[in-house]
């Protein structure tokens, strides 16, 4: 069995609150390492105070098909360096 570093998560189809409940949900499952790339319609603010709270960063892309976001764990650098070349974004801090 081989560890996949990318959960990915298409909620673009979705009406409200289903993105926001499935997206918290796969955040729960991530391993040390993993990331979660998610593509949503629209921008889910709704959806980053709750990512704070729960001990998660992220990072948006606006695309042509809406919006795709990255999403690891706090502290962990493997994930971020990860999900910040996934989204061709030069890593901070």
């Amino acid at each position: 069995m081989s560890f996949k570093a990318v959960c990915f998560l298409d909620v673009s189809d979705l009406e409200p609150p289903e993105p926001l409940v499935r997206a918290l949900a796969e955040i729960d499952t991530l391993e040390e390492g993993q990331y979660l790339h998610m593509r949503h319609r629209r921008e889910p603010c709704l959806l980053y105070p709750n990512l704070e709270q729960r001990g998660f960063a992220h990072l948006t892309r606006a695309s042509g098909s809406g919006f795709d976001v990255f999403i690891w764990r706090r502290g962990d650098s493997v994930a971020k360096q990860a999900a910040c070349a996934a989204a061709n974004e030069p890593m901070e801090g």
